[in-house]
């Protein structure tokens, strides 16, 4: 059971929603362009780079606490995390 829920949450966390960003990056490059075509420079296009930053680092984030918690465990000698 333990196996099949960690299974699940990865493929979720992998795979689960991959079209839809997909579509957003297309809507979000449009709207950057079409702001700097009108004189609009460094207010959204800075946001947007903003978070994408944000976007890019939270998985990693995600990962070296698993990592670092799986470390602890480990070293401790205890099973659970």
């Amino acid at each position: 059971m333990r196996k099949l829920l960690f299974l699940l949450t990865s493929y979720l966390l992998f795979f689960g929603d991959s079209t839809s960003a997909v579509a957003q990056c297309a809507m979000c490059r449009a709207t950057v362009v079409n702001n700097v075509s009108n004189g609009e420079q460094l207010g959204l296009a800075a946001s947007l780079n903003t978070g994408i930053v944000y976007l890019f680092i939270m998985p990693y984030l995600l990962v070296a606490l698993i990592g670092f918690l799986w470390y602890r465990s480990a070293k401790s000698g205890s099973t659970s995390i």
